[in-house]
């Protein structure tokens, strides 16, 4: 630590000061503000009037303006649109948002100036040593086999670079949606942690949804929120877990041609196949399912823990008034 944080600030040549007064509200009021402004549960409300509002519009657009058909496995263009609308539906409110609270977009957690820099590539990386640790230890037990190429050529590479995208699409949406403007208001409220987890359990909650998702695999959804609730929380934004999100789907859907919570997707590599008990592979879920995956996780957390230590948090006390001391 460096001295000069250690430092104790000069006394002020001022007689003591008195702290600032406190305002004295109506009842009524402080039901709707606190000393920081707009309670973070109105913040929320407005915030998902306009997401439904939005959400609504764009759904009557597609569905009764353009006549897109609503299937189980729409065409590869229909998939990019969808998800980037959905970025779109939770990210342009926040940006409203932002503007309201006077605060700077990137607080939600996707600050421009970190936009696919080192921390989006560390994630990239994380992402595929997860997956692949995860299915290399299906293998050893016999639970998986690669198959011969489903693709080949331009093919492959046209597959490769598309799903690559669509998957940053997703880690775009999927983390902002759960884990950036509703996290950061949320935990205003009731704290980080407490947010996290109510946050975690709706983002398991909604991939039951999945055509082929279990109880099982929906746990293993929250258990790996848990693990990017905190690496948001040591990096301090998003862009680290959008990379390690993206990577790891595309490494299942792809690289190892397995299912994605539940999902099949057609335009992998190989013809792969899992076999075996279903806490080995994770059945019908995939890979997320497998007992290996809560291994790899718990894991995952202790590399977070380990790779991104807590930040000292600061204090502002009445005696120190002019300045701040880091508190261990």
């Amino acid at each position: 630590m460096d001295d000069h944080q250690l430092e104790a600030p000069e006394p002020s040549s001022q007689p003591n000061q008195s702290p600032p007064l406190q305002v004295s509200r109506h009842p009524i009021e402080r039901v709707f503000v606190n000393d920081r402004g707009l309670r973070s549960g109105w913040r929320i409300l407005i915030y998902l009037f306009q997401v439904i509002f939005l959400g609504i519009a764009v759904n009557f657009v597609l569905g009764r303006v353009l006549h897109l058909p609503k299937n189980s496995t729409p065409p590869m263009w229909q998939m990019f649109l969808q998800e980037g609308l959905s970025f779109a539906i939770v990210f342009l409110p926040a940006l409203l948002m932002a503007r309201l609270e006077s605060r700077s977009s990137g607080d939600y957690g996707l600050p421009a100036r970190s936009m696919f820099r080192v921390e989006f590539w560390h994630g990239v990386a994380l992402g595929i040593v997860e997956i692949s640790v995860l299915i290399g230890s299906i293998a050893a037990c016999r639970g998986y086999s690669f198959g011969p190429l489903a693709e080949h050529g331009a093919s492959l590479l046209k597959w490769a670079l598309l799903w690559a995208f669509f998957f940053v699409l997703v880690g775009l949406f999927e983390e902002f949606a759960f884990r950036g403007y509703l996290q950061f208001t949320l935990a205003d409220g009731i704290g980080f942690w407490p947010a996290a987890l109510l946050l975690s359990l709706g983002f398991g909650r909604v991939h039951l949804m999945n055509q082929g998702e279990s109880p099982v695999g929906a746990l293993s959804v929250v258990a790996i929120a848990l693990v990017f609730a905190l690496a948001l929380r040591r990096t301090g934004n998003l862009w680290l877990v959008v990379g390690w999100h993206a990577a790891f789907d595309f490494g299942e859907t792809f690289l190892f041609s397995v299912p994605n919570s539940g999902n099949v997707f057609p335009g992998h590599l190989s013809d792969a196949t899992l076999h075996g008990p279903a806490w080995l592979t994770g059945g019908t879920v995939g890979p997320e399912g497998s007992v290996f995956s809560f291994l790899i996780m718990a894991a995952a957390a202790f590399y977070i823990h380990k790779a991104f230590p807590p930040k000292p948090r600061f204090v502002r006390t009445r005696e120190h008034a002019s300045g701040t001391l880091p508190v261990a």
